[in-house]
């Protein structure tokens, strides 16, 4: 069974794992959609820390995950959906009924987030750091 998921991945940290290592927990193969630096950048407003060559490295690295790809648009999860043959659709619960109309090609999942971290948090945080 295929199972997919999408992010920014930006500042690598422990929920990250717990949602990838969940996901991968459903089925045979793990895809990750990686968001582009252009697409962050629409999303949140501002550049990633990483670049996404580097953040797609980090996540090919993991042995939870078993091919990545660079996530253009939005627009585009459909097309990815049906391109990677998934049959499950995983996102964490901030994304909670957002997803749901693409229950009509895949199930769709939410995971739990994982409590009291975040990227935006830890950025925010370093940035107070003076």
């Amino acid at each position: 069974m295929n199972i997919i998921t999408f992010g920014t991945f930006d500042v690598f940290h422990v929920g990250h794992i717990n949602i990838l290592e969940s996901a991968a927990e459903l089925g045979s193969r793990l895809i990750v959609g990686v968001s582009s630096d252009e697409l962050n950048r629409s999303k949140k407003g501002r550049d990633p820390i990483y670049l996404e060559q580097d953040r797609i490295k980090i996540i090919s690295s993991l042995k939870c995950v078993d091919e990545v790809f660079i996530e253009e648009s939005l627009e585009l999860k459909a097309e990815y959906i049906k391109k990677y043959k998934a049959d499950v659709l995983v996102m964490g619960d901030d994304w909670k009924g957002k997803f749901d109309h693409f229950s009509n090609l895949c199930k769709v999942i939410y995971f739990p987030r994982t409590p009291s971290i975040s990227t935006t948090e830890i950025i925010e945080v370093v940035k107070s750091i003076k």
